[in-house]
Protein backbone atom coordinates (compact mmCIF):
# COMPACT_ATOMS: atom_id res chain seq x y z
CA UNK A 1 0.00 0.00 0.00
CA UNK A 2 1.27 3.72 -0.88
CA UNK A 3 1.75 6.23 2.01
CA UNK A 4 1.19 9.61 1.56
CA UNK A 5 3.30 12.69 3.22
CA UNK A 6 0.40 15.16 4.28
CA UNK A 7 2.59 18.28 3.03
CA UNK A 8 3.39 18.04 -0.62
CA UNK A 9 5.76 20.68 -0.75
CA UNK A 10 7.76 19.55 2.09
CA UNK A 11 7.78 16.08 2.22
CA UNK A 12 10.43 14.29 1.09
CA UNK A 13 9.91 12.78 -2.35
CA UNK A 14 9.56 9.03 -1.49
CA UNK A 15 6.73 6.88 -1.10
CA UNK A 16 6.48 3.16 0.72
CA UNK A 17 6.90 -0.03 -1.45
CA UNK A 18 4.96 -2.89 -0.31
CA UNK A 19 7.86 -3.86 2.02
CA UNK A 20 8.19 -0.57 3.90
CA UNK A 21 11.54 0.74 2.17
CA UNK A 22 11.44 4.19 1.06
CA UNK A 23 11.16 4.19 -2.48
CA UNK A 24 12.02 7.53 -5.21
CA UNK A 25 8.46 8.97 -6.70
CA UNK A 26 7.72 8.11 -10.56
CA UNK A 27 7.72 10.95 -13.31
CA UNK A 28 5.01 11.24 -15.88
CA UNK A 29 5.41 13.22 -19.43
CA UNK A 30 2.74 13.18 -22.15
CA UNK A 31 2.58 15.62 -25.02
CA UNK A 32 -0.21 17.73 -25.96
CA UNK A 33 -1.96 19.51 -29.03
CA UNK A 34 -0.55 19.93 -32.93
CA UNK A 35 3.10 18.95 -32.62
CA UNK A 36 6.81 20.76 -33.99
CA UNK A 37 10.01 19.71 -35.86
CA UNK A 38 12.06 20.15 -32.18
CA UNK A 39 9.12 18.95 -29.73
CA UNK A 40 10.85 15.78 -29.51
CA UNK A 41 13.84 17.10 -28.25
CA UNK A 42 12.38 18.34 -25.19
CA UNK A 43 10.88 14.91 -24.87
CA UNK A 44 14.55 13.73 -25.07
CA UNK A 45 15.78 16.15 -22.68
CA UNK A 46 13.35 15.54 -19.87
CA UNK A 47 13.88 11.92 -20.24
CA UNK A 48 17.83 12.44 -20.20
CA UNK A 49 17.79 14.45 -17.24
CA UNK A 50 15.05 12.64 -14.94
CA UNK A 51 17.71 9.45 -16.17
CA UNK A 52 20.94 11.50 -14.16
CA UNK A 53 18.39 11.48 -11.21
CA UNK A 54 17.55 7.66 -10.20
CA UNK A 55 18.12 8.12 -6.62
CA UNK A 56 14.95 10.80 -6.98
CA UNK A 57 13.23 9.71 -9.63
CA UNK A 58 12.48 6.22 -9.72
CA UNK A 59 10.78 5.65 -13.62
CA UNK A 60 9.89 7.78 -15.95
CA UNK A 61 6.53 7.05 -17.71
CA UNK A 62 5.33 8.69 -21.18
CA UNK A 63 1.11 9.44 -21.84
CA UNK A 64 0.28 7.43 -25.23
CA UNK A 65 -1.33 10.13 -26.41
CA UNK A 66 -0.81 12.98 -24.14
CA UNK A 67 -3.41 13.28 -21.84
CA UNK A 68 -6.05 10.39 -22.94
CA UNK A 69 -3.71 8.51 -22.24
CA UNK A 70 -3.13 9.29 -18.87
CA UNK A 71 -6.73 8.97 -17.89
CA UNK A 72 -6.96 5.73 -19.48
CA UNK A 73 -3.72 4.60 -17.64
CA UNK A 74 -2.13 3.55 -21.30
CA UNK A 75 0.89 4.51 -20.18
CA UNK A 76 4.75 3.95 -21.31
CA UNK A 77 7.64 3.17 -20.10
CA UNK A 78 10.16 4.94 -21.38
CA UNK A 79 12.86 2.92 -18.89
CA UNK A 80 12.38 0.36 -21.58
CA UNK A 81 14.04 2.66 -24.57
CA UNK A 82 18.26 2.66 -25.13
CA UNK A 83 19.94 5.75 -24.68
CA UNK A 84 20.71 6.06 -28.71
CA UNK A 85 16.63 5.79 -29.29
CA UNK A 86 16.12 9.24 -26.60
CA UNK A 87 18.67 10.85 -27.94
CA UNK A 88 17.55 9.83 -31.32
CA UNK A 89 14.44 11.85 -30.18
CA UNK A 90 16.57 15.07 -30.66
CA UNK A 91 16.07 14.48 -34.86
CA UNK A 92 12.52 12.84 -34.65
CA UNK A 93 9.74 15.31 -35.61
CA UNK A 94 5.96 14.82 -35.15
CA UNK A 95 5.03 13.22 -31.13
CA UNK A 96 7.11 10.12 -30.58
CA UNK A 97 3.98 9.38 -27.54
CA UNK A 98 1.42 10.45 -29.52
CA UNK A 99 -0.38 13.94 -28.97
CA UNK A 100 -3.76 14.75 -28.39
CA UNK A 101 -6.45 17.75 -28.72
CA UNK A 102 -8.67 17.34 -25.41
CA UNK A 103 -9.35 20.02 -22.91
CA UNK A 104 -9.95 18.94 -19.54
CA UNK A 105 -12.72 21.65 -18.12
CA UNK A 106 -13.71 23.43 -14.94
CA UNK A 107 -12.57 20.75 -11.99
CA UNK A 108 -15.86 21.14 -9.98
CA UNK A 109 -18.36 20.06 -13.37
CA UNK A 110 -15.61 17.85 -14.19
CA UNK A 111 -14.17 16.03 -11.32
CA UNK A 112 -14.74 12.66 -12.44
CA UNK A 113 -11.55 13.34 -14.80
CA UNK A 114 -9.71 15.24 -12.46
CA UNK A 115 -10.10 12.22 -9.65
CA UNK A 116 -9.00 9.87 -12.20
CA UNK A 117 -5.89 11.64 -12.82
CA UNK A 118 -5.16 11.40 -9.11
CA UNK A 119 -5.94 7.72 -9.04
CA UNK A 120 -3.01 6.77 -12.14
CA UNK A 121 -0.84 9.06 -10.39
CA UNK A 122 -1.20 7.17 -6.88
CA UNK A 123 -1.48 4.11 -8.73
CA UNK A 124 1.57 4.50 -10.03
CA UNK A 125 3.67 6.24 -7.39
CA UNK A 126 4.01 9.25 -9.73
CA UNK A 127 5.33 12.73 -7.77
CA UNK A 128 6.50 14.69 -10.98
CA UNK A 129 4.38 15.31 -14.04
CA UNK A 130 5.28 17.39 -17.36
CA UNK A 131 3.20 18.21 -19.80
CA UNK A 132 4.41 19.60 -23.18
CA UNK A 133 2.04 21.93 -24.76
CA UNK A 134 0.56 25.30 -25.44
CA UNK A 135 -2.01 27.27 -24.08
CA UNK A 136 -4.43 25.08 -23.15
CA UNK A 137 -2.02 22.55 -21.94
CA UNK A 138 -0.63 25.41 -19.76
CA UNK A 139 -4.13 25.51 -18.38
CA UNK A 140 -4.49 21.67 -17.38
CA UNK A 141 -1.22 21.78 -15.58
CA UNK A 142 -2.07 24.56 -13.22
CA UNK A 143 -5.46 22.52 -12.84
CA UNK A 144 -3.74 19.76 -11.89
CA UNK A 145 -1.10 21.53 -9.82
CA UNK A 146 -4.10 23.38 -7.82
CA UNK A 147 -6.18 19.76 -7.44
CA UNK A 148 -2.94 17.60 -6.02
CA UNK A 149 -2.45 20.27 -3.47
CA UNK A 150 -6.34 20.40 -2.74
CA UNK A 151 -5.99 16.16 -2.59
CA UNK A 152 -2.84 16.17 -0.77
CA UNK A 153 -0.73 14.03 -3.03
CA UNK A 154 2.97 14.78 -3.46
CA UNK A 155 2.56 15.95 -7.02
CA UNK A 156 5.01 18.48 -8.76
CA UNK A 157 4.11 20.16 -12.52
CA UNK A 158 5.87 21.50 -14.63
CA UNK A 159 4.44 22.76 -18.31
CA UNK A 160 6.68 22.29 -20.91
CA UNK A 161 6.08 25.12 -23.44
CA UNK A 162 5.78 24.15 -27.06
CA UNK A 163 3.76 25.97 -29.83
CA UNK A 164 4.65 26.92 -33.45
CA UNK A 165 2.50 30.18 -32.93
CA UNK A 166 4.65 31.80 -30.60
CA UNK A 167 1.53 33.11 -28.81
CA UNK A 168 2.38 32.01 -25.08
CA UNK A 169 2.97 34.98 -22.79
CA UNK A 170 6.32 35.86 -20.38
CA UNK A 171 8.93 33.93 -23.08
CA UNK A 172 10.94 35.80 -25.34
CA UNK A 173 9.43 32.73 -28.11
CA UNK A 174 8.38 29.15 -27.58
CA UNK A 175 10.50 26.60 -28.68
CA UNK A 176 8.74 25.22 -32.28
CA UNK A 177 8.70 28.72 -33.36
CA UNK A 178 11.39 28.98 -34.69
CA UNK A 179 11.45 25.98 -37.27
CA UNK A 180 8.10 27.22 -38.78
CA UNK A 181 9.47 30.39 -39.32
CA UNK A 182 12.36 28.95 -41.29
CA UNK A 183 10.33 27.02 -42.77
CA UNK A 184 7.91 29.44 -44.10
CA UNK A 185 11.08 32.34 -44.99
CA UNK A 186 12.25 29.76 -46.95
CA UNK A 187 9.52 28.45 -48.85
CA UNK A 188 7.94 31.82 -49.19
CA UNK A 189 11.52 32.45 -50.61
CA UNK A 190 11.86 29.86 -53.00
CA UNK A 191 8.31 29.62 -54.43
CA UNK A 192 8.35 33.72 -54.70
CA UNK A 193 11.63 32.64 -57.44
CA UNK A 194 9.95 29.99 -59.56
CA UNK A 195 6.50 32.73 -59.90
CA UNK A 196 9.16 35.50 -60.73
CA UNK A 197 10.97 32.62 -62.82
CA UNK A 198 7.09 31.98 -65.41
CA UNK A 199 5.30 35.44 -64.18
CA UNK A 200 5.48 36.83 -67.96
CA UNK A 201 3.53 34.25 -69.74
CA UNK A 202 1.67 32.20 -66.79
CA UNK A 203 1.14 32.70 -62.94
CA UNK A 204 1.46 36.36 -61.58
CA UNK A 205 0.15 35.82 -58.01
CA UNK A 206 1.00 33.02 -55.50
CA UNK A 207 -0.95 32.59 -52.34
CA UNK A 208 0.30 30.85 -49.94
CA UNK A 209 -1.51 30.03 -46.40
CA UNK A 210 0.04 29.23 -43.20
CA UNK A 211 -1.69 28.76 -39.47
CA UNK A 212 -1.75 31.12 -37.39
CA UNK A 213 -5.75 31.59 -35.66
CA UNK A 214 -5.48 34.87 -33.59
CA UNK A 215 -1.76 35.48 -33.54
CA UNK A 216 -0.02 36.45 -36.69
CA UNK A 217 3.62 35.57 -36.01
CA UNK A 218 4.08 32.40 -38.35
CA UNK A 219 2.84 34.63 -41.47
CA UNK A 220 4.97 37.11 -39.90
CA UNK A 221 8.22 35.29 -40.38
CA UNK A 222 7.41 35.10 -44.63
CA UNK A 223 8.75 38.80 -44.25
CA UNK A 224 12.10 37.44 -44.10
CA UNK A 225 12.20 35.65 -47.23
CA UNK A 226 13.07 39.17 -48.74
CA UNK A 227 15.85 40.96 -47.68
CA UNK A 228 18.17 43.94 -49.50
CA UNK A 229 19.94 41.68 -51.58
CA UNK A 230 16.93 40.26 -52.86
CA UNK A 231 14.06 41.91 -52.73
CA UNK A 232 10.67 40.52 -53.00
CA UNK A 233 7.20 41.87 -53.99
CA UNK A 234 4.91 40.28 -50.49
CA UNK A 235 1.74 41.31 -49.13
CA UNK A 236 1.78 39.40 -45.59
CA UNK A 237 -1.80 38.83 -44.34
CA UNK A 238 -1.99 39.15 -40.21
CA UNK A 239 -4.88 38.22 -37.96
CA UNK A 240 -3.69 41.67 -36.51
CA UNK A 241 -4.58 43.86 -39.20
CA UNK A 242 -8.12 43.73 -40.03
CA UNK A 243 -8.30 42.69 -43.56
CA UNK A 244 -10.04 45.27 -45.88
CA UNK A 245 -10.86 43.74 -49.88
CA UNK A 246 -10.03 46.92 -51.53
CA UNK A 247 -6.52 47.79 -50.00
CA UNK A 248 -5.25 44.19 -50.62
CA UNK A 249 -6.28 44.04 -54.32
CA UNK A 250 -4.49 47.54 -54.59
CA UNK A 251 -1.66 45.92 -52.73
CA UNK A 252 -1.53 43.37 -54.89
CA UNK A 253 -2.09 45.19 -58.31
CA UNK A 254 0.47 47.84 -57.00
CA UNK A 255 3.28 44.80 -56.50
CA UNK A 256 2.17 42.83 -60.07
CA UNK A 257 2.29 46.39 -61.66
CA UNK A 258 5.93 47.27 -60.18
CA UNK A 259 7.82 43.51 -60.32
CA UNK A 260 5.48 41.51 -62.74
CA UNK A 261 4.59 39.55 -59.99
CA UNK A 262 3.34 38.80 -56.24
CA UNK A 263 3.51 36.57 -53.59
CA UNK A 264 0.56 36.70 -50.90
CA UNK A 265 1.23 34.79 -47.30
CA UNK A 266 -1.89 34.88 -45.43
CA UNK A 267 -2.78 33.49 -41.91
CA UNK A 268 -5.27 31.52 -41.83
CA UNK A 269 -6.75 33.30 -39.02
CA UNK A 270 -7.36 36.35 -41.24
CA UNK A 271 -10.38 38.25 -40.08
CA UNK A 272 -12.51 41.87 -40.88
CA UNK A 273 -12.98 44.48 -38.99
CA UNK A 274 -15.78 43.00 -37.23
CA UNK A 275 -14.01 40.02 -36.34
CA UNK A 276 -15.58 37.75 -38.41
CA UNK A 277 -12.61 34.98 -39.59
CA UNK A 278 -12.70 34.88 -43.85
CA UNK A 279 -12.21 31.11 -43.46
CA UNK A 280 -14.80 30.38 -40.60
CA UNK A 281 -16.26 26.94 -41.66
CA UNK A 282 -18.35 26.85 -38.75
CA UNK A 283 -16.88 24.12 -36.90
CA UNK A 284 -14.64 24.05 -33.88
CA UNK A 285 -11.94 21.70 -32.57
CA UNK A 286 -11.73 19.54 -29.11
CA UNK A 287 -10.39 22.54 -27.94
CA UNK A 288 -13.66 24.76 -28.95
CA UNK A 289 -11.38 26.77 -31.19
CA UNK A 290 -13.40 27.55 -34.54
CA UNK A 291 -12.33 25.21 -37.35
CA UNK A 292 -10.42 27.27 -39.87
CA UNK A 293 -8.94 26.47 -43.50
CA UNK A 294 -9.47 27.59 -46.93
CA UNK A 295 -8.44 31.28 -47.16
CA UNK A 296 -5.42 30.77 -49.20
CA UNK A 297 -8.33 29.13 -52.05
CA UNK A 298 -10.74 32.44 -51.01
CA UNK A 299 -8.03 35.01 -51.73
CA UNK A 300 -6.98 33.51 -55.07
CA UNK A 301 -10.66 33.53 -56.16
CA UNK A 302 -11.03 37.22 -55.40
CA UNK A 303 -7.56 37.92 -57.18
CA UNK A 304 -8.07 36.55 -59.91
CA UNK A 305 -11.99 37.87 -60.59
CA UNK A 306 -10.94 41.18 -59.50
CA UNK A 307 -7.57 41.75 -60.81
CA UNK A 308 -7.71 39.12 -63.62
CA UNK A 309 -4.63 37.57 -64.04
CA UNK A 310 -3.71 33.55 -63.37
CA UNK A 311 -3.02 32.89 -59.60
CA UNK A 312 -2.19 30.00 -57.46
CA UNK A 313 -2.64 28.76 -54.24
CA UNK A 314 -1.18 26.36 -51.55
CA UNK A 315 -1.40 25.77 -47.86
CA UNK A 316 1.61 24.69 -45.81
CA UNK A 317 -0.56 22.60 -43.16
CA UNK A 318 1.54 19.85 -41.67
CA UNK A 319 4.23 20.45 -43.59
CA UNK A 320 4.86 23.75 -42.05
CA UNK A 321 5.26 21.94 -38.09
CA UNK A 322 7.17 18.89 -38.92
CA UNK A 323 9.76 20.07 -41.34
CA UNK A 324 12.67 18.99 -39.37
CA UNK A 325 14.82 19.19 -42.30
CA UNK A 326 14.47 23.21 -42.27
CA UNK A 327 14.74 22.89 -38.21
CA UNK A 328 16.25 26.21 -37.07
CA UNK A 329 19.59 25.07 -34.24
CA UNK A 330 18.21 27.75 -32.18
CA UNK A 331 15.04 26.26 -31.52
CA UNK A 332 16.57 23.11 -31.39
CA UNK A 333 18.83 24.70 -28.61
CA UNK A 334 15.51 26.65 -26.83
CA UNK A 335 13.53 22.95 -26.89
CA UNK A 336 16.35 20.76 -25.03
CA UNK A 337 16.68 23.59 -22.58
CA UNK A 338 13.38 23.87 -21.29
CA UNK A 339 13.19 19.79 -21.15
CA UNK A 340 15.83 20.16 -18.82
CA UNK A 341 14.91 22.90 -16.97
CA UNK A 342 11.64 21.31 -16.35
CA UNK A 343 12.98 18.39 -14.73
CA UNK A 344 15.39 20.35 -12.91
CA UNK A 345 12.93 23.20 -11.36
CA UNK A 346 10.81 19.81 -10.01
CA UNK A 347 14.08 18.26 -7.98
CA UNK A 348 14.55 22.07 -6.99
CA UNK A 349 10.60 21.97 -5.46
CA UNK A 350 8.79 23.66 -7.63
CA UNK A 351 5.26 23.30 -9.16
CA UNK A 352 2.94 25.29 -11.29
CA UNK A 353 5.78 26.62 -13.38
CA UNK A 354 6.95 26.89 -16.92
CA UNK A 355 10.40 27.62 -18.13
CA UNK A 356 10.76 30.04 -20.53
CA UNK A 357 13.73 31.59 -22.63
CA UNK A 358 14.63 35.21 -22.19
CA UNK A 359 16.70 37.05 -24.77
CA UNK A 360 19.42 38.44 -23.01
CA UNK A 361 21.65 40.46 -26.08
CA UNK A 362 19.94 41.19 -29.51
CA UNK A 363 23.33 40.86 -31.39
CA UNK A 364 25.22 38.51 -31.36
CA UNK A 365 21.50 36.81 -29.91
CA UNK A 366 22.14 35.33 -26.66
CA UNK A 367 19.51 34.05 -24.25
CA UNK A 368 19.18 32.02 -20.74
CA UNK A 369 16.22 30.08 -19.17
CA UNK A 370 13.73 32.20 -17.18
CA UNK A 371 10.64 30.75 -15.09
CA UNK A 372 7.04 31.98 -15.18
CA UNK A 373 4.20 31.09 -12.81
CA UNK A 374 1.33 29.24 -14.73
CA UNK A 375 -1.10 31.26 -13.14
CA UNK A 376 0.04 34.04 -15.29
CA UNK A 377 0.78 32.19 -18.54
CA UNK A 378 -2.42 29.78 -18.69
CA UNK A 379 -4.92 31.24 -21.17
CA UNK A 380 -3.12 34.32 -21.96
CA UNK A 381 -2.28 34.47 -25.71
CA UNK A 382 0.55 36.43 -26.93
CA UNK A 383 -0.07 38.24 -30.34
CA UNK A 384 2.08 40.36 -32.65
CA UNK A 385 3.07 43.81 -31.17
CA UNK A 386 1.48 46.79 -33.25
CA UNK A 387 5.39 48.02 -33.26
CA UNK A 388 6.34 44.94 -34.87
CA UNK A 389 3.91 45.38 -38.21
CA UNK A 390 5.02 47.87 -41.24
CA UNK A 391 2.87 50.55 -41.01
CA UNK A 392 1.41 49.97 -44.27
CA UNK A 393 0.02 46.71 -42.61
CA UNK A 394 1.32 44.22 -44.80
CA UNK A 395 4.57 43.25 -43.16
CA UNK A 396 6.51 43.55 -40.75
CA UNK A 397 8.82 46.94 -38.94
CA UNK A 398 12.12 46.78 -38.43
CA UNK A 399 11.88 46.08 -35.03
CA UNK A 400 9.91 42.67 -35.72
CA UNK A 401 12.55 41.64 -38.03
CA UNK A 402 15.37 42.21 -35.64
CA UNK A 403 13.37 40.15 -33.48
CA UNK A 404 12.39 37.30 -35.90
CA UNK A 405 15.76 37.30 -37.34
CA UNK A 406 17.82 35.32 -34.85
CA UNK A 407 15.30 32.84 -34.23
CA UNK A 408 15.44 30.96 -37.87
CA UNK A 409 19.22 30.59 -37.10
CA UNK A 410 21.24 27.30 -36.95
CA UNK A 411 22.09 24.79 -38.77
CA UNK A 412 21.26 21.00 -37.62
CA UNK A 413 22.06 17.86 -39.18
CA UNK A 414 19.52 14.88 -39.75
CA UNK A 415 21.21 11.58 -40.15
CA UNK A 416 20.05 9.84 -43.23
CA UNK A 417 20.62 6.71 -45.32
CA UNK A 418 19.94 6.62 -48.80
CA UNK A 419 19.00 10.14 -49.11
CA UNK A 420 15.81 9.75 -46.68
CA UNK A 421 16.30 11.00 -43.00
CA UNK A 422 16.25 8.11 -40.27
CA UNK A 423 14.02 8.78 -37.00
CA UNK A 424 13.79 7.40 -33.67
CA UNK A 425 12.27 4.04 -33.53
CA UNK A 426 10.77 3.45 -30.27
CA UNK A 427 9.41 0.20 -28.74
CA UNK A 428 6.55 1.97 -26.70
CA UNK A 429 6.28 -0.62 -23.84
CA UNK A 430 3.29 -0.37 -22.26
CA UNK A 431 3.23 -0.45 -18.75
CA UNK A 432 0.75 -2.61 -16.73
CA UNK A 433 -2.84 -1.37 -15.90
CA UNK A 434 -3.34 -1.33 -12.16
CA UNK A 435 -7.00 0.80 -12.23
CA UNK A 436 -10.96 -0.24 -13.51
CA UNK A 437 -10.96 1.02 -17.05
CA UNK A 438 -11.60 4.53 -18.30
CA UNK A 439 -12.76 6.35 -21.05
CA UNK A 440 -11.51 9.57 -21.51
Amino acid sequence: MVTRKTNPETARRTTRDTRGRAAALNALYAQSGGVTAVINASAAAVIETARRHPSRIDRLYAGRNGIVGVLEEDLIDTGRESAAAIAALRHTPGGAFGSCRYKLGDPERDRARYERLLAVFRAHRIGYFFYNGGNDSADTCLKVAQLGGALDWPLRVIHVPKTIDNDLPLTDCCPGYGSVARYVAVSTREASLDVRSMASTSTRVFVLEVMGRHAGWIAAAAALAGDRRLPLPLVILLPEVPFDAARFLAAVRERVAQHGYCTVVASEGVQTADGRFLADSGATDAFGHAQLGGVAPLLAATVKRELGVKVHWATADYLQRSARHLAAGVDLAHSLAVGKAAVELALQGHSAVMPTIVRVRQRPYAWRIGTAALRDVANVERKLPPEYIDPGGFGISARGRAYLAPLITGEVRTPTVDGLPQYAQLKLVAVRRRLPGFKA
